[in-house]
């Protein structure tokens, strides 16, 4: 258990760089009220979130150490977003539609309702 969870942070350590310098890129390079620094990172995290869990699925091309680092670690420390959609897709991949949409609006909107009751939690202080 200790070895993944090292195998996993490690991951995450990278992960988060990349998210920092791709965020920081799009922030100095594009001028415009649109988050494009987020919106990349969380797409470029589901396509590769995608691809990496493609390649473990199809004739065991990653061991399960490289898949935590890869997906767990550098995508989950890159966006958790792609965590979420991957999940997604396994319950639309299930044919889980009752839980898929609640998962997918679930996630948006009480997540939303966080971030807003956060605010005011630190604006009341």
């Amino acid at each position: 258990m200790f070895k993944s969870i090292l195998i996993a942070g490690i991951g995450g350590f990278i992960g988060t760089i990349l998210r920092f310098l791709v965020s920081r890129y799009f922030q100095e390079n594009t001028f415009s009220l649109f988050p494009w620094g987020t919106f990349t990172v969380n797409i470029a995290g589901s396509l590769l979130i995608g691809i990496f869990y493609g390649m473990s699925e199809r004739e065991n091309l990653l061991s399960p150490n490289v898949r935590i680092f890869l997906t767990v670690g550098i995508c989950g420390g890159f966006t958790t977003f792609s965590s979420l959609t991957n999940e997604a897709f396994i319950l639309l991949q299930e044919r889980e539609w009752l839980k898929l949409s609640l998962y997918a609006t679930l996630s948006f909107f009480l997540g939303l309702v966080a971030v807003y009751i956060g605010r005011l939690l630190i604006k009341s202080i």
